[in-house]
């Protein structure tokens, strides 16, 4: 089968949407199917031999975070000259209400679209602007797939359809074999030490980090072992002048890292801490620390409690609840045996999340799609986009 995926999003910068597409992409590739990707980045960025760069992003406020998109006449020629190239079976786009790439390919596809829905969201001011627009998107998708219960319902009471559930993949082998950070993550007798780590960006108030700088301040000073292990964009400085200065020293940032290393730290902590507020649709982090064999502590949001099968394969505290936290993690710290127990509840789960498994899955929705249409070339004729 000859796919094309369209990833919104900017592959210059990581993100859950642009590792689920290249990981799909590689999933769909190993299943012996042709895949191209379509994604904003430069043309001198480095990018998988199975993507085509369409130019550079700006940035975009959404979600309550800042994406990159592309968008405009430019992209849209750029767009139609991929579709027209690639001959495709069955186009597949990501995000298509983001006003990038994946919107014009919907607008200027001329055979089957499977659309995926990652995030919650039932609106913004960037689509509030562009309702005219949105509703001939929708009436061109052949298929829908939503990540997450959540997503699915969006598609439900706001996008008048439903949608195919089909949870983020994970690569399983990929964390599950990766080897720890040199040094870390050591011993973890019950009272003392032990390594705490948490990833993303520690500025972003809906990551929820400084519920867990607060639990750590107080866990730290009763053991003088314990450390945090950071990753994720944001300035150092910035990071440590949020620690007392008598703690700084058991705070270890790395930075924005590769997937390769994101694999490594994860490997590299005890437990591994989501704080987050909300906003969540799902919970790729949690899947990935799973994978990777590390006790998952997490807030109760709906899409985390999902993930983590109610709470049997992590342990769950109540959201934005640092007292709470701290207690979670104190347990945990003081008794291997749950966290061994937890660990092995979540290999079973993540072994439901392995990308061979949902690639199938994904598989199985392109050949509804293409019987759906029966061969049928759509007109893609509209003033809008030139």
């Amino acid at each position: 089968m000859r796919i094309g995926i369209v990833c919104p999003y900017s592959f210059d910068v990581p993100g859950g949407v642009q590792n689920h597409v290249m990981d799909l992409a590689e999933a769909l590739i190993g299943l012996g199917h042709e895949v191209s990707v379509l994604a904003p980045a430069d043309e001198d960025s480095p990018l998988p031999a199975y993507v085509v760069p369409a130019g550079r992003a700006l940035p975009l406020p959404y979600n309550g975070s800042v994406a990159r998109i592309a968008f405009g006449p430019v992209s849209t020629a750029r767009v139609r000259r991929w579709i027209i190239r690639g001959e495709f079976d069955v186009l597949h786009v990501h995000e298509p209400l983001t006003l990038s790439l994946s919107l014009l390919a919907v607008l200027s596809a001329r055979g089957p679209v499977v659309a995926t829905f990652h995030t919650a969201m039932t609106r913004s001011r960037a689509l509030a602007a562009a309702q005219g627009v949105l509703q001939i998107v929708l009436e061109r998708i052949t298929a829908r797939i939503a990540v997450s219960a959540l997503a699915r319902k969006v598609q439900v009471e706001h996008m008048d359809g439903g949608a195919v559930e089909i949870p983020n993949g994970v690569a399983v082998a990929k964390f599950s074999h990766a080897q720890p950070l040199p040094g870390w993550p050591g011993e973890c007798p019950p009272g003392r030490d032990g390594t705490i780590g948490f990833l993303g960006r520690f500025t972003e108030a809906r990551k929820g980090f400084p519920i867990l700088r607060d639990a750590f301040v107080e866990l730290a000073r009763q053991r003088p072992g314990l450390r945090l292990l950071v990753a994720g964009p944001g300035d150092a400085d910035d990071l440590f002048g949020r620690f007392p200065a008598d703690l700084r020293d058991r705070v270890t940032f790395l930075g924005l890292v590769s997937e390769e290393d994101k694999a490594r730290m994860l490997r590299s902590v005890h437990l591994y801490v989501a704080p987050n507020t909300g906003g969540e649709s799902f919970g790729m982090i949690l899947t990935e620390a799973l994978a990777a064999g590390t006790t998952v502590v997490a807030s109760d949001l709906d899409a985390f409690r999902r993930v983590l099968d109610g709470g049997r394969a992590g342990r769950l505290f109540p959201t934005g609840d640092p007292a709470a936290l701290r207690t979670a993690l104190t347990d945990l710290l003081d008794d291997p045996g749950a966290r061994a127990a937890l660990t092995a509840c979540g290999d079973q789960v993540v072994a439901t999340f392995d990308w061979p498994v949902v690639a199938r899955r994904v598989l199985e929705v392109y050949a509804a799609a293409i019987e759906a249409t029966d061969g049928r070339v759509m007109d893609t004729e509209w003033v809008g986009l030139d």
